[in-house]
């Protein structure tokens, strides 16, 4: 009777050690996941003002845009929250998008070496930043299941692991089902 208990021991301890290791990893690929995002929003941060210089030269009166994105730029620097940082970020995407917009109306921007180049950096970029939010989505959907999974729950709970949160750029267009018209042209 003996073995059984100190086998029913050691099972337990084994058991609790595989689920907490498996926890660490988890825990430790968010934090890569999110270092590699915070790589590539810094990259971005950084081409935000060269962006902000070679656009100024050419449409001085977008004044109020070329603010609000250095407004933005400014805020994602300083916050730390993912939920804020992923509402900040989408909010600095859509301004960028209309400062591209914008210098659509400039031909002299539009071959403008320098913005040309700019652009595509910016665009090269944005790729990074979605690459990196799908994987860091990724381990925190693998450590969420892991947090809330029986029995890896129990080894959570009892050291203190919590859910992670997703990285959402949320863009209330994307979500909007495209208007498709099927009249003739007369």
């Amino acid at each position: 009777m003996g073995i059984y208990v100190v086998a029913g021991i050691v099972l337990i301890f084994v058991g609790t050690a595989l689920f907490y290791n498996r926890l660490v990893t988890l825990r430790n690929m968010v934090r890569e996941g999110w270092s590699g995002i915070d790589v590539q929003l810094m990259r971005r941060a950084a081409l935000i003002p060269n962006l902000v210089e070679t656009v100024k030269g050419y449409m001085g009166h977008e004044r109020k845009l070329l603010f609000e994105i250095a407004d933005l730029r400014s805020r994602s620097l300083r916050t730390e929250k993912v939920g804020e940082k992923g509402e900040i970020e989408t909010a600095l995407s859509k301004s960028l998008g209309g400062l591209m917009a914008v210098a659509e109306g400039y031909p002299d921007l539009k071959a403008s070496q320098n913005f040309l180049e700019l652009q595509k950096e910016l665009t090269d970029i944005e790729d990074q930043i979605q690459m990196a939010r799908r994987y860091y989505n990724g381990t925190v959907r693998n450590l969420n299941i892991a947090v809330e999974s029986f029995p890896s729950n129990l080894v959570a709970k009892l050291f203190t692991f919590f859910q992670a949160e997703f990285f959402a750029l949320d863009n209330a267009d994307d979500r909007q089902a495209p208007q498709v018209s099927m009249e003739s042209q007369k």
